[in-house]
């Protein structure tokens, strides 16, 4: 068996460069379907490489079932500080920003929508989770403070930051300081930076400092429960005593706890009740006009079809119309010249029947006259004027003037026919007294 092997490789040997080249491409292929086929399966869009952060219909990656959300920062914004409470999903939405920045720095089209883009980041922090440690001496308090420390050594532009529950673990008032000065310098290095925080101090720092913003995800008030839709520029309360009150904490123990909640915190807690139930009333608002717009161009879109029906029927017709037009005019011009084939064979049947009528006539009239001068013709010398004569085609009429060369003047009615006399029938002779001709002396 072995000496089996060592000849076949023997025989593959010379051949070693050649598969290991197939072997690298069909490793790249798998690679390229293995993404592909990951980009069908998440529904993922290619994103714009190197604009600015804008993340539309982003999902975690590990997550089966997800809420899309939408971030987006404006050119002067570089730090997010996501508030509100526990279960609300503040660490899943700052974890599926840097995994979907990851993937597409990696060549893998992330589980976003159309119209995304993406930095080019060059270095990438994340400070998540309890990182305490019973060995190495650490607190929760000085795990957060090591990473904050290493965060600052190498952070800056062209960095993604990712803090979660920044400051907690000490002090609120001196925690809170902390945060605030470090998410200060990082906005300051204009690194992008997404921070989750229960903290009421720099809820306020967001909206004082410029290049910082709040953000939360909204939660459903009446049944205390996350809807995970994230809400740019409005900070999150934090419901710790309204979910006390609904897990069954003693009504006694939640008055006092309200009681020592600071007035600052009640008016701010309070304004944000308030801006909460203003948003909900202008999402409710902004879905009824949605819902009116897609109306409306659905009808647009309807209309549109039907001018374009229109348009199209009426060009038929047109050229329905021409077709016609132009059937009738070869039909009349085909009938015409059938009928002026007809009136020519007509006009050629009517002129041979007429010659030869004319011809008959002429004829009977010559045997006619032929006759009559058999019968009774006169002289050249017998005819005078005033004389009634007949001609050959049976006329009646008078000699008015008689011309040399046995020729005669003949009036018929208003016709008056030179006619050689001997053509002539007499009449009537007539009662004029010839005159003879004079005798010069």
């Amino acid at each position: 068996m072995l000496r089996v092997l060592r000849e076949l490789t023997d025989m593959l040997r010379p051949q070693r460069d050649t598969i290991a080249a197939a072997w690298e491409m069909c490793i790249a292929f798998d690679d390229l379907c293995s993404r592909a086929r990951y980009a069908v399966e998440v529904n993922g869009f290619v994103p714009e490489v190197g604009g600015q952060l804008k993340i539309k219909s982003g999902r975690h990656p590990l997550l089966s079932f997800a809420v899309p959300f939408d971030l987006e920062l404006a050119p002067d914004e570089f730090t997010i500080l996501v508030s509100g409470p526990n279960t609300g999903g503040k660490t899943v939405l700052i974890k599926a920003v840097g995994l979907l920045s990851l993937l597409a720095q990696s060549g893998i089209i992330p589980p976003i929508g159309p119209h995304s883009s993406l930095p080019v980041l060059t270095k990438v922090f994340a400070d998540i989770g309890d990182r305490q440690s019973i060995a190495a001496s650490l607190s929760t308090f000085s795990a957060h403070v090591a990473a904050l420390r290493a965060i600052l050594d190498g952070a800056g532009a062209g960095s993604l930051v990712l803090l979660d529950e920044i400051g907690s673990g000490t002090d609120p008032a001196e925690g809170g300081a902390l945060a605030a000065a470090t998410l200060k310098a990082l906005t300051r290095r204009k690194a992008i930076t997404l921070a989750t925080t229960h903290l009421g101090a720099l809820k306020q720092l967001a909206a004082e400092t410029v290049g910082i913003v709040n953000a939360s995800l909204q939660f459903d008030a009446e049944t205390l429960t996350p809807t995970y839709r994230l809400l740019k520029g409005v900070p999150g309360r934090s419901y710790g005593l309204a979910i006390a009150r609904r897990l069954g904490v003693s009504p006694d123990v939640l008055a006092e706890a309200e009681r020592a909640v600071p007035d600052a915190e009640r008016t701010l807690d309070r304004l944000l009740a308030s801006v909460e139930a203003r948003g909900r009333d202008i999402d409710a608002r902004s879905a009824v006009l949605d819902t009116r717009a897609a109306q409306l161009e659905l009808e647009r879109q309807n209309l549109a079809n039907l001018e374009a029906l229109e348009a199209e029927l009426h060009a038929r017709e047109k050229a329905l119309d021409k077709d016609a037009r132009d059937r009738a005019r070869a039909y009349l011009l085909e009938a015409r010249k059938t009928v002026e084939a007809a009136l020519g064979q007509a006009r050629a049947a009517v002129t041979e029947a007429t010659a030869k009528e004319a011809r008959r006539m002429v004829e009977e009239a010559i045997e006619k006259s032929g006759g009559t001068m058999e019968r009774g013709n006169v002289g050249k010398n017998d005819l005078k004027i005033g004389d009634k004569v007949r001609t050959g085609q049976g006329k009646v009429g008078v000699v008015t003037e008689v011309r040399d060369h046995g020729r005669v003047v003949v009036e018929v009615g208003a016709v008056r026919l030179v006619i050689a006399s001997d053509l002539l029938e007499l009449v009537q002779p007539s009662n004029i007294p010839t005159v003879p001709p004079s005798t010069a002396s």
